[in-house]
């Protein structure tokens, strides 16, 4: 049995094995009274009904492979692929029962992640052209985190922090239980390992010179207009500091803080508000 890329972390195969035993541990009673045990063979086909941001056939594959090891899949497109309604994204050629077992939890791992990764792909397009890059948080599904920030990156969005202990950012509450933003960054200045960037957090111009006299790294501009980024970016691009915009950002208006000079625009939306896209799974006649 061959599981490539992600589907060979552990922490991957825990959650394959959960899901699979969400959906069949007390079995498959429409299999068995229908298709049973017998030796029929299947070929079923695993295909995009809208235009998508393939990510997940790993994954889906490896479900299959795990309910039956006999159920051989081919790919016909790779992950971060972007296909047009009625491509073919993978076939499965095996035990029809097994196939069926396996459906629903294979179409839910690639369905749910080509959603991440098709919404990636639509607010990488929106900032095209402007040298800003959009990026994930660490709103995420709980558990899913290595995998959705994976399908962000196929969708050609980059990723923010991973966990708490992959860098530093003051946040709002942070600040207030420094007593102000000064106090926060030079506190992180004194004790933060030496390879992590110090990111602080600000809600106003007052702020940003807090932070900026303070020695942050990077600043998070929250909840700004696009008018109010544009004169805080060219304050801390005077100093040498990028800008990280976040807060309320959508599609719409993802462009207009682009171009007012955000470096990184940070969009919880990519994962937390991701929609799965519609895939499915038919068979052909019975071989």
């Amino acid at each position: 049995m061959t599981i490539r890329g992600l589907a060979l972390l552990p922490h991957v195969r825990r959650l394959i094995d959960l899901a699979l035993d969400e959906d069949l541990g007390r079995g498959d009673v429409t299999t068995a009274a229908t298709v049973g045990t017998t030796d029929t063979q299947a070929v079923a086909v695993m295909n995009a009904r809208v235009p998508v941001t393939v990510f997940g056939l790993d994954l889906a594959a490896a479900v299959f492979e795990l309910v039956d090891p006999r159920i051989a899949v081919e790919h016909h497109v790779v992950d971060g692929a972007r296909v047009s309604p009625g491509a073919k994204l993978l076939t499965a050629r095996g035990p029809a029962a097994q196939i069926l077992m396996a459906e629903r939890t294979a179409l839910n791992f690639a369905q749910r992640l080509s959603g991440v990764a098709t919404a990636a792909t639509r607010y990488a397009e929106a900032v095209a052209g402007t040298g800003c890059r959009v990026v994930d948080t660490r709103k995420t599904t709980p558990g899913f985190r290595v995998l959705e920030k994976a399908a962000v990156r196929a969708g050609g969005c980059g990723n923010h922090r991973f966990d708490l202990g992959s860098g530093i950012l003051i946040k709002d509450n942070h600040i207030v239980a420094c007593g102000g933003v000064r106090a926060a960054v030079e506190r992180a200045r004194a004790n933060a390992p030496h390879p992590l960037r110090i990111e602080c957090e600000v809600t106003d111009l007052a702020e940003l010179a807090d932070a900026l006299a303070a020695g942050a790294e990077l600043v998070l501009l929250d909840n700004m207009t696009p008018a109010q980024v544009k004169v805080a970016a060219a304050t801390a691009h005077a100093r040498g500091v990028k800008v990280e915009v976040s807060g309320g950002v959508t599609l719409a208006t993802i462009r207009a803080y682009a171009e007012a000079g955000a470096d990184l625009i940070s969009v919880g939306a990519l994962t937390h508000s991701a929609v799965a896209v519609d895939l499915g799974l038919d068979f052909d006649e019975p071989a």
